[in-house]
């Protein structure tokens, strides 16, 4: 058996407090650290005040620590280079380099990756001036659009656009610095229809696991209503899936991904992340992501049986193949409880009472939390907490978890009443 390592894990999100949750019952781990956490991840681990971007802060700690695995959450520090620097200075990293990570810090480069490897997804074309998207937008028939910033925006850089004179004025704002430097190019694409499915998958660089799927939320009210947020809650598995779709995103989709990247010299190790639309000629991807999802994080982990912490040292050790990635056949519902005003303008410092009540029969995974020195625990963001419940059938996954969320309760708190109410009684179609 391998000695116990000591483990920092980088993020302060729900994600984060869900992957410290399930690396704190691994049987190897010696000591976990989370940077910089929140007051759910305290409860598992030791925090650290380092952002999860200065990697030289993140650097120095691991080194001081003596940390056998970092394992990093979110993608700006990915984007960044952590992984590269971190193998510079002779430590182990969970997650793809910088170059891997283009996959999703540039939706240019992971569109033309899709182009060149075959990859389903929606046409489109990368503008860098009005003159250029006016010029794509009249070879397309008058009708909705999809506009994105290439790079990094928060899950805030798509609009909708349900016309040319829409997508005109949304390209207009992208290149003007609606997003920063995320926005000086801009991805004009076709937009797809059907169900959407979040796919998640280890990957080592050359091996790709036993893949699992998810439904989240995006929009900030019921009814899919409203403006996009990071997530307003996910379940899985979906009432959509089946073996048969599975084995075909597996071998359409995931496969050529990992395959390509490494033909390409830029292979990919860590969580790669699909978000697919199923339409009517099949799985097709919206766009990939280079860690695991939040809120989806919430509700795949709890189902994965393998140890998380020997799956990732495989991972970066290059051996996933010698050992089995097991999800649990299991219902998890998450429902997340934001800050009044989420996503716009909101405050914080609110006390959030009932977390002990509600986590005697849910999981409570934090995200924009704090604790005072007093001992209360205050909202410190917007997206503040997720109960995340599981159970038989969607029914009583989605009964739990509403039962949790109504023992917590801080000013201003809303969250979505629908999570999941599609997928009960749902019978999965035929076909595997």
């Amino acid at each position: 058996m391998r000695s116990p390592v000591n483990v920092l894990v980088v993020g302060g999100g729900g994600r984060e407090h869900a992957l410290a949750w399930k690396l704190s019952r691994s049987r190897i781990i010696s000591r976990l650290f989370i940077a910089p956490g929140n007051a759910g991840t305290a409860q598992v681990g030791t925090n650290l005040s380092i952002r999860d971007t200065d990697i030289a802060g993140l650097t120095a700690a691991a080194q001081e620590r003596d940390i056998g695995l970092t394992i990093v959450g979110p993608e700006a520090p990915l984007a960044a280079g952590i992984v590269d620097t971190f193998a510079a200075e002779g430590l182990r990293a969970f997650g793809p380099t910088r170059a891997a990570a283009q996959i999703e810090s540039s939706k240019v480069w992971a569109k033309a990756f899709m182009a060149r490897h075959g990859i389903p997804t929606a046409a489109s074309c990368a503008v860098a001036s009005l003159a250029e998207a006016d010029s794509f937008l009249s070879t397309m028939c008058e009708g909705p659009v999809v506009v994105k910033a290439d790079g990094l925006a928060a899950g805030k850089g798509v609009i909708m656009a349900s016309s040319r004179a829409e997508a005109i004025l949304a390209t207009r704002s992208m290149l003007d610095g609606a997003f920063g430097d995320a926005g000086r190019r801009v991805v004009i694409e076709e937009t797809l229809y059907g169900p959407e499915v979040s796919v998640f998958a280890f990957v080592d660089g050359a091996t790709v696991s036993a893949e699992v799927a998810a439904c989240d939320y995006k929009r900030i009210g019921d009814g899919d209503e409203g403006p996009n947020t990071g997530g307003m809650g996910a379940y899985t598995p979906p009432e959509f899936w089946t073996a048969g779709l599975a084995e075909q995103v597996r071998s359409e989709i995931l496969l050529p991904a990992a395959q390509g990247m490494a033909q390409e010299g830029v292979p990919f190790r860590g969580f790669l992340y699909g978000g697919l639309m199923i339409t009517k000629d099949g799985p097709e991807v919206i766009e990939f992501n280079c860690r695991m999802g939040d809120p989806e994080g919430g509700v795949v982990l709890p189902r994965l049986e393998s140890d998380l912490l020997e799956v990732c040292l495989a991972v970066v050790e290059g051996r996933l193949s010698e050992i089995e990635v097991a999800w649990a056949d299991e219902t998890w519902v998450s429902v997340v409880m934001a800050s009044g005003g989420y996503p716009d303008a909101y405050e914080t410092g609110k006390q959030i009472e009932g977390l002990e009540a509600a986590a005697q029969s849910a999981l409570i995974f934090h995200a924009g939390t704090a604790r005072e020195e007093s001992g209360r625990v205050v909202t410190s963001g917007g997206r503040v907490l997720a109960a995340v419940a599981g159970g038989s059938d969607v029914a009583q996954a989605r009964r739990r978890a509403y039962d949790a969320v109504a023992k917590i309760s801080f000013e201003g708190a809303s969250y979505r009443s629908d999570i999941a109410m599609r997928a009960e009684g749902a019978v999965a179609p035929a076909g595997g």
